[in-house]
Formats: C-alpha cells, structure tokens, sequence
C-alpha cells in the first residue's frame, strides 16, 4: 500500500483517507460524507472547510457517484497491493421515494412491503433522520398502528413498532397528534394482551414505545387512563416478558401514579403484591430502584399502607435490602418504613419490624456512611417507638447513648 500512488482527488480533504462515499457541498469541493457530515455538527460547521465559504442554513450535499465509481474501480485493480476495496453503499435515502413509501401505509396490498423498505431505511437512522422526521414517517406508523388496533390486525405491527422506536422525536407534531388521538396509548395496551408471533420482542417493543408516548402525554390524557391499562401494566410485570420490558413498565407506572386516582387504581389492582414478589427475586439494582420507588409513592397513601402489610414478607424485603442495593434504594426503604411507623403501627406491625430485622437496620443506617437527613430519619422512627422496642439490644447503643435528641 505504501508504494501506491493514491490519486489525490480520491483523498478527503478533512480525514486525508480514500473517500468511501464522496459528496459534494455546494462550494463545489467534494468530501467524505461521514467526515463532513461531523465537520457540520461542529461549531465551525457553518462554513466549507476548504474555501472558508459560509455554508447556506440546510444546504444538501450531493452524491458524486461518478468519482465513487472511480474510486471503487481503481480500488479493486489494486487489492493485489494491499488496497482495501471499498464496499458498495446504498444510496442515499430519496424524499420523493419516502413519501411513496408513506403512502403505501394505507394501502392493505403494499404496507407490509412499505414497512419492509421503511426498517432498512430506519436502521441507518443517523444518515436519514432529518429525511424522515421531515417526511412525517412517525405520524405516519403511529396513524397505521392504530388502523391495526381499529380493524384487530397485527400483521405488519412488530415492524412499525421497531420503526416507531427508531425514529421517534417527541416533537410538537406527535405532541399534538397524541392530544388528538388517546387511541395510541389504547393501541399499545391492545398489544400487551394479543396473542402475537414473536411476543416477547413485540411486546418489548410496544412497552418502551409505550413508556415514550407517556411521556410525551399531557396530565390531561394521564388522569383519565383505562382500567385495561393498569391491568396490562401489571401483567407486563407478573410475566416477566423481558427485563426491558418491566423496566418501562415499572417507569410507566411512576410516571402516571401521581396523576388523578391513578395511585388508587394500582393498588386495588393489587400492584404492591406483584411489586413485593418482583424484588424478592433480587433483580436487578435499576429495577430494584424502580420497585422501590414505586412502593414509597404507594405506600403514602392509607390504603397502599394497608396493601403493603397485608403481604406477609413485605416488610422482611424492604429490612433486607437496606444498605444492599444502592443509596436510592435505602432512601425509599427508609420513607416506606417511617410511613408504615408513622401512620399504620400496630402492636403486631412494630412487633414484626424488630423479628425481621428491621429495627435493626435503621440502626445501622444511622451508623452506616448515609447522608445526614437519611440518618434523622432512620432515628425518628426508633426515637417514636423506643418504648416498645427498648429490649432490642442496639436501641440503647446506637439511639440512646450516641446521639442527642
């Protein structure tokens, strides 16, 4: 390679290697796209890198096939030097075959070919990305997928997930779009409970596209979500489909809790079992984090409180994993504690907090490396029934004797 004398309008004036896919600015100078396209992402991205000229605002760069071809010609009559072909790229994405593309979605005959070509061209999402955004192709799948849901159709439905997924841009478009269409959200919750060929992609798919439309949804359309779709939420999380998908199950469900009677609904759905069962299988650190999460914005509420109690290991899961897991983790494990303490300590409760050990972890919280307030708290909840847990050993060595009150 190193005796070969590389023609030098095949070398890009940026990166100084044999160009694979040449393209023109409109100054006239012809570089590799990958390397000028970074130089336009840059702050002196405004201007061409060789002639200094300013680059007009959108200026689109030109494919110079007739040099490609050259250099793959000159390329392969080298290969017996040491010259690396250069592979044969796809051309670059075509607006008017995009649109065509669109257009075949609402054509029973085609959309299933049109969704076919539209997943190649998603794949390449960071050359095509501005072409598809502009063209609409999210509106456009979001507009097939809920023509699936109307007509009970799931051909073609794993793909225009996997598109969605690829190119989805939370814009004002597909803001507006949701405002107008509360079918979407009904859409995916209808794909949780089909019986679909490659469920658990499928599935996995329509719970992170899902979790994306949430939100970008308004507290408007959160408040008034279905009961179909708590109780798909919760079975996304009782099949253990996939760790991706509870992950975005588990962030759905904190993101619409705090909206209308939605905190109410999830426990009469019986979330707090299934959330107890899903940590006692120690997953995870990020799904213990959302567990828990979740359980403290429950348990504020009397009758999360009372679900809480009702499952015979809860309390015992949350003692076990304080100080385990991460500094999230016991933040909440400490506030479902104090709460349970707090506003639902009967005999038995407090009496069941010192057998499994939770007694006994607040008191290492306070002795453990946690933030200051996190100590306070832990102490509170000792300091307030020091009275019946006085016989526990550490309560007169790390409450009484260390600290002031």
């Amino acid at each position: 390679m190193d005796d070969v004398e590389i023609p030098q309008y095949f070398i890009c004036p940026i990166s100084l290697q044999i160009m694979k896919d040449p393209v023109t600015a409109v100054t006239g100078i012809t570089y590799d796209r990958e390397s000028i396209e970074k130089w336009l992402k840059t702050p002196k991205g405004i201007t061409c890198p060789v002639t200094k000229q300013v680059l007009p605002s959108g200026s689109e760069l030109t494919p110079n096939h007739i040099l490609r071809q050259l250099i793959q010609a000159w390329c392969t009559a080298n290969t017996g030097d040491g010259v690396d072909k250069v592979p044969t790229l796809m051309s670059p994405l075509c607006r008017i075959r995009l649109l065509e593309l669109i257009r075949e979605l609402d054509v029973p005959g085609l959309y299933a070919n049109a969704l076919n070509e539209m997943e190649v061209l998603a794949k390449d999402i960071e050359r095509n990305k501005k072409f598809m955004e502009d063209a609409g192709v999210a509106k456009a799948v979001i507009l097939l997928l809920i023509r699936c849901y109307n007509e009970s159709k799931t051909i073609g439905v794993e793909q225009a997930l996997r598109i969605l997924f690829l190119v989805w841009t939370p814009s004002s478009e597909i803001k507006a779009l949701l405002d107008e269409n509360h079918q979407l959200i009904d859409c995916l919750t209808w794909i949780l409970g089909c019986e679909i060929e490659n469920h658990v992609v499928t599935k996995t798919l329509s719970m992170q596209a899902l979790k994306r439309v949430i939100e970008a949804s308004n507290t408007r359309l959160l408040e008034k979500l279905k009961p179909e779709f708590m109780k798909q939420m919760l079975r996304v999380l009782k099949s253990r489909i996939s760790q991706q998908a509870t992950k975005s199950a588990l962030q759905v469900l904190i993101q619409v809790c705090l909206q209308g009677r939605n905190k109410t609904k999830m426990v009469d759905d019986n979330a707090i079992f299934e959330l107890v069962e899903l940590e006692l299988e120690k997953p995870e650190k990020n799904i213990s984090e959302l567990i828990f999460n979740l359980l403290a914005h429950l348990c504020s509420c009397a009758e999360g409180r009372a679900e809480f109690l009702r499952h015979a290991g809860s309390i015992a899961m949350v003692a076990k994993r304080i100080l385990r897991v991460s500094p999230t983790t016991d933040d909440q494990a400490v506030f479902i504690l104090s709460s349970i303490s707090k506003n639902a300590a009967t005999k038995e409760v407090l009496l069941e907090m010192l057998r499994v050990g939770a007694v006994t972890k607040l008191c290492m919280v306070i002795q453990a490396d946690c933030p200051t307030y996190l100590k306070h708290k832990a102490r509170g909840v000792l300091r307030l029934h020091s009275n019946l847990w006085s016989d526990s050993p550490c309560i007169d060595v790390y409450l009484l004797t260390r600290y002031q009150r």
